[in-house]
């Protein structure tokens, strides 16, 4: 084997691993572990703790009656939930339609500086001993403040993670149907992460932790939920995951949409792995640095540029190696699969269905603006916190 093909074999690898090894690894450890191991069950309480609902919102006087009737519907003791809103440089009406709601608790400040700022400033008016973080424009169901909570009975147990939904009804079917698809894939490794050991970050859309071990971060985070998480799974704890607790949410409004906030998730992902650079030690952290690389810092770092590598190199082993026929049928089936990602790009432009092309457009979809974050992140201005909404299909 001539290094040519040792390189491409190497990053084959890499891509399969990312994406479906490291799936089938970590199935295989939970079930040798459940062999092995029996879980202590923490989930009886004696007594509810009291919690604030934590939703930090911009201009978001659309939804400001759904969240607030979403709010009063969910099954926990009054006396011991508290909403608090912290608003940040709203220009709009959401204030004004704020003031209607008594039993919410409104911090606002007329200088807009970010979401993670934005955290920052509020997290020092709670007083309960757990806080749990949602969007505005998200709907959770009734029993997921009564769900999460259990899990804090266990004193490991640092942060909760939620589950995050997409509402399939809605107007964009690539962009929806492939959401939708990858975030059950996700919430399917989420759940074996957390059996195996620890969950590897929380969404913003739902999640909780302990109060006390908030730490603030810098203005210009731009995944505030998934390094505060991680920060807090540092500290020695676990991330738990819920599925029982979930927040429902509509898809991106279009492909375009979709592609600005992937875009500013792949950024923030690589900010993340420098800021979180001490995770990548596992003599450290042992199990959850494998859990961190594995899940996350190969998706946001080498595996799309491996991805995107094995097509020339794939050409180039053809054109140099004379028992090529094996190489011919890898490259056949990589244009295959590109081409069924182009065809359902195309599909998707004129509103025609087809879930089995969302599969490869999506894939291809998310991996190019892996690559798209890179030059953002370039791009960002370091102190800027503010972050873009991203128009959702109503």
């Amino acid at each position: 084997m001539n290094t040519l093909e040792i390189i491409f074999f190497i990053l084959l690898s890499i891509v399969f691993y990312t994406y479906i090894g490291y799936g089938i690894i970590l199935w295989i450890l939970v079930r040798i572990k459940q062999i092995f191991i029996k879980e202590k069950s923490y989930h009886t309480m004696e007594e509810l703790p009291e919690v604030t609902l934590f939703i930090t919102a911009y201009n978001e006087e659309q939804v400001v009656e759904k969240k607030m009737q979403n709010c009063r519907e969910l099954d926990y003791p009054k006396e011991k939930f508290q909403i608090v809103w912290v608003t940040d440089g709203s220009c709009d009406a959401t204030n004004k339609k704020l003031k209607a709601y008594p039993d919410a608790t409104v911090y606002y400040s007329a200088e807009r500086k970010g979401k993670t700022a934005a955290m920052n400033r509020g997290i020092k008016f709670v007083t309960t001993p757990i806080v749990i973080f949602t969007d505005a424009n998200t709907s959770i169901n009734s029993q997921s403040i009564r769900e999460m909570v259990r899990y804090f009975n266990n004193p490991k147990v640092g942060c909760v993670a939620g589950e995050k939904r997409i509402n399939m009804h809605t107007k964009d079917e690539a962009a929806v149907g492939g959401e939708g698809m990858y975030w059950k894939y996700e919430s399917f490794l989420k759940k074996l992460d957390s059996q195996l050991h620890s969950a590897v970050g929380a969404a913003g859309e739902l999640f909780a932790i302990r109060t006390s071990l908030y730490e603030q971060m810098p203005n210009d985070t731009l995944l505030d939920d998934f390094i505060l998480s991680l920060k807090i799974a540092m500290k020695k704890y676990i991330i738990a995951y819920c599925n029982k607790a979930y927040a429902m949410e509509n898809g991106s409004a279009n492909m375009k949409e979709e592609e600005k906030r992937k875009v500013r998730i792949a950024a923030g992902g690589i900010q993340a792995i420098y800021r979180l650079r001490k995770l990548l030690n596992p003599f450290r952290y042992g199990i959850l640095s494998f859990q961190y690389v594995s899940h996350r810092v190969l998706r946001w770092s080498i595996t799309p540029i491996a991805l995107f590598l094995l097509v020339p190199l794939n050409v180039l082993l053809i054109i140099y190696n004379e028992h090529s026929r094996f190489y011919i049928i890898l490259l056949v089936l990589q244009l295959l699969f590109y081409a069924g990602g182009s065809y359902g790009y195309y599909l998707s432009t004129k509103s025609v269905k087809n879930k089995l092309l969302y599969i490869p457009y999506y894939f291809l979809f998310m991996n190019i603006n892996v690559i798209k974050g890179f030059f953002y992140f370039i791009r960002k201005n370091k102190n800027d916190g503010t972050w873009e909404k991203v128009r959702r299909a109503v």
